[in-house]
């Protein structure tokens, strides 16, 4: 007997929590509306190759630096838009505007048609689903965080991984327009359907979050009114603590840091006179690190405290890139990647968590906004200060070293953070009238 009933979900005698439903629906958007960030990488040689548009690299890389950036730009905004109108009305926004950026580059045939379909309105749709769509999960959940957040991290790796070659395939048997259009199309209605069981909160269908006490009062915080005033109050509390602005920072640091090699490993290791084939395989030994990582890191920080798990994972960005510079070997480049992918994985399903531990169940739509801005500027700036740096030396210590010192940045921004075993704004509801606390 199955109730499909979203209150009362259960299978036969199993009851079911709606949250891990959200994680589910959570996990295929996200995995829909950001992969093609990564997955796009097998169309730059038909980008570039003069029978495709002989567009030069460096603007092709600066579509996709534009991306984050407007991204990351967006992203505050966004966090502030869901807080306060809830997370499925910003989602419609984000399908459209996805759908949009995919058929338009499908047809694209001048360079700045690309920087507005593939950078400026992707990278809008972006924003949208990885500030929102995240933010919107965590509220479904009092303990297991950690578990979902996990979850949704690892959900998004394995779609990037499987859309990758799956882009290679199109844009070789089929052109781009196909290779655009039919994720674009299927994509976004997908996106469209999954919309309607997203719901903004568990109150919403009569129930609390997973693991909260059953004397909890079930009821509504993010309708109407009461959304936008325990918004603005709460973001005026918590823009006051210095974590929130070091928090920005960490983002920043530890994203232009790894970013570097996530553009360019592959040429770092085929100009160190690696084969291809070697190369491509110690990038894949990083991605797979770092989705082993983006499982398990959330699940550890909700267990043992996020500041602890964050200084591992730089630490792990930091240092692992002291081998490239001793060693250029075959094995320096695989251990390099298997150390360096647990820090890169590690650092950024981490700060949902940290919200949680200094903000407990506020809205944190705006908060983790503002630290994905630094996500978004950093993972722009690092390749083009890596690249710069590259062509300037000519030699690739230049490049892995700036990456060092910028994740280096990223540690010691991360000691300076409060220890997270206690709240930062535990009063911050007593500001609110009385009728507007989650437990007035």
């Amino acid at each position: 007997m199955i109730n499909v009933n979203p209150g009362q979900l259960s299978v036969g005698p199993w009851r079911i929590h709606y949250s891990w439903v959200m994680v589910t629906l959570a996990g295929v958007m996200w995995t829909i509306s950001s992969s093609i960030r990564f997955a796009a990488t097998p169309l730059i040689p038909h980008l570039q190759a003069p029978g495709g548009f002989g567009w030069s690299y460096g603007a092709i890389a600066f579509a996709f630096t534009l991306q984050w950036l407007v991204s990351g730009l967006l992203g505050p905004v966004m966090g502030w838009v869901g807080d306060r109108s809830g997370v499925r009305r910003t989602m419609v926004v984000g399908s459209l505007l996805f759908i949009a950026g995919m058929l338009l580059t499908g047809v694209m045939t001048q360079l700045w048609q690309f920087y507005l379909s593939f950078g400026l309105l992707l990278g809008a749709s972006m924003a949208i689903f990885q500030v929102p769509l995240v933010s919107g999960v965590t509220v479904w959940f009092r303990t297991h965080l950690g578990l979902a957040m996990g979850g949704l991290q690892g959900f998004q790796v394995m779609g990037t991984a499987l859309l990758i070659p799956l882009m290679a395939f199109l844009i070789s048997e089929f052109g781009l327009k196909q290779t655009f259009w039919l994720p674009g199309i299927v994509g976004g209605a997908v996106l469209l359907l999954l919309i309607r069981p997203f719901y903004n909160e568990p109150a919403e269908i009569g129930l609390r979050p997973f693991g909260a006490p059953e004397t909890e009062p079930v009821k509504r915080l993010q309708a109407d009114d009461t959304a936008k005033i325990r918004t603005r109050v709460f973001f005026g509390q918590a823009r006051r603590t210095g974590a929130f602005w070091n928090l920005i920072g960490v983002h920043f640091w530890g994203c232009m840091g790894h970013n570097i090699f996530i553009v360019f490993m592959i040429a770092m290791a085929v100009d160190a006179g690696l084969s291809r084939e070697m190369a491509v395989g110690a990038y894949i030994t990083l991605t797979v690190f770092s989705m082993i990582a983006r499982f398990l890191v959330p699940i550890v920080a909700d267990r043992f405290g996020t500041k602890s798990v964050l200084t591992v994972c730089f630490v792990l960005q930091a240092f692992p890139p002291l081998i490239l510079l001793l060693y250029q070997d075959p094995w320096a480049f695989y251990l390099f990647a298997g150390l360096f992918g647990i820090g890169l994985g590690g650092e950024v399903p981490a700060f949902p968590i940290i919200n949680r531990q200094y903000f407990g169940g506020a809205p944190i739509g705006t908060v983790y906004g503002w630290q994905m801005l630094g996500n978004g500027v950093g993972m722009a700036l690092g390749p083009l200060a890596g690249g710069f740096l590259w062509d300037l030396t000519g030699d690739l210590a230049s490049a892995v070293a700036l990456s060092a010192v910028l994740s280096l940045a990223g540690l010691v921004s991360v000691l300076f953070l409060p220890p997270t075993s206690r709240r930062l704004t535990p009063d911050w509801e007593r500001l609110l009238p009385p009728a507007l606390r989650s437990s007035g």
